[in-house]
């Protein structure tokens, strides 16, 4: 069956459509939420409020884009904006401590992120690869998660994230330089 008629079922509120669809797609907007936001928790809420926005959404779908583009866009954009509500959040907290109102500040969770797909033997490295990445900014990010952990091209990428090709390429090479940095810094201080 054709992307046009899958879509097609869709918009028509086919239920059997929208479990090929849950099927198909879910796995890809947790892991993508999952690599943003590096919490499961929060990765799960996103990939719901993910599904709810393309139920909710699908009628007004042209097809200007894949639909799975179009489901990764949604769920970087969920993603990013909890990322920077909880930025502003924390912010905020730290003006309210500063007026001795600190019961009102929300501690943000820096504990180690363990991926699920990675083993047992490999789980410490990646949890100095997962906190080394959260440093990144939100797009370089974005664009190391998506290329990296979901191994989108660099035409995906920039059709996801809504920017040409070579700024793709530019955040690629910002984010591995700026990793190697961070990845060397802990090897020179750890590893003496």
């Amino acid at each position: 069956m054709s992307e046009e008629n899958f879509i097609e079922r869709l918009k028509q509120g086919d239920q059997t459509a929208y479990g090929e669809l849950l099927k198909q797609y879910s796995d890809r907007a947790y892991n993508t939420a999952l690599g943003l936001l590096q919490n499961r928790e929060d990765a799960e809420d996103i990939t719901q409020e993910v599904f709810a926005e393309v139920f909710q959404s699908i009628s007004g779908f042209k097809g200007q884009s894949k639909l799975s583009t179009w489901i990764y866009r949604i769920a970087v954009t969920k993603s990013l904006e909890l990322i920077r509500s909880r930025s502003r959040s924390k912010r905020s907290g730290i003006i309210l401590s500063l007026f001795g109102k600190e019961d009102q500040f929300h501690v943000p969770n820096n504990e180690p992120f363990y991926h699920p797909g990675i083993s047992l033997e490999h789980k410490e490295m990646s949890a100095i690869l997962f906190d080394a990445i959260r440093r990144l900014p939100l797009n370089q990010r974005t664009a190391f998660t998506l290329n990296k952990l979901e191994n989108l091209s660099y035409a995906e990428l920039a059709e996801v994230m809504e920017v040409s090709v070579p700024s793709v390429e530019s955040l690629l090479f910002r984010a591995k330089q700026r990793l190697r940095e961070l990845l060397g810094n802990y090897y020179e201080q750890n590893m003496k």
